[in-house]
C-alpha cells in the first residue's frame, strides 16, 4: 500500500463504496448531470462470464465496467429494463492502487468517469479532459 494511505488493511467493499459515492460526487457537473439514476456497485473482481463476455483473460486488467443502453440508443418508447450500472472491482483498483501509488481516491474516481465516458460515446481525449477537470 502507498506509504501515505490512511488504511492500515486494505480498503474493503465498504470503503470503496464510500470513495465511490464521493467520487460520483466530486465528477464535472455536467457528467453528473448526465447519469442520474445510474447504480454503482462495487465488487471484489469481475466474474468469469464477464472477462468472456469482453475476451479477457485476466480479472486484474477490469478496474470498473458500464453496464446498460448507451443514451444516444435510449428512446422514451422503450420498455424500461435493468437500471444502468457502474461496477468497480475492488481488487483490480487496489492492485493498480499499489502498483502506481496514485491516490485511492482519485483513481476511483477516474475510474467512475472513465467507464461512464464511454458509456456516453466520449471519445478517449474527452475522458482524459473530463479525469482532469475539477468538480
Amino acid at each position: 500500500m502507498p506509504s501515505d494511505s490512511p488504511y492500515t488493511v486494505p480498503p474493503g467493499l465498504d470503503d470503496i463504496v464510500e470513495l465511490a459515492e464521493a467520487a460520483f460526487a466530486a465528477m464535472p457537473k455536467p457528467l453528473r448531470d448526465l447519469v442520474r439514476g445510474v447504480a454503482i456497485i462495487v465488487e471484489d473482481s469481475p466474474d468469469d462470464e464477464t472477462l468472456a463476455e469482453l475476451g479477457l483473460d485476466n480479472a486484474w486488467d477490469l478496474t470498473g465496467l458500464y453496464r446498460g443502453t448507451p443514451l444516444t440508443q435510449k428512446s422514451v418508447l422503450d420498455v424500461p429494463q435493468e437500471p444502468d450500472t457502474v461496477l468497480l472491482f475492488r481488487e483490480p483498483i487496489l492492485l493498480e492502487w499499489i502498483e502506481t501509488g496514485e491516490d485511492l481516491f482519485g483513481l476511483v474516481r477516474n475510474v467512475l468517469i472513465h467507464e461512464i465516458g464511454h458509456h456516453f460515446g466520449f471519445s478517449d481525449e474527452d475522458i482524459a479532459r473530463l479525469e482532469g477537470e475539477e468538480p
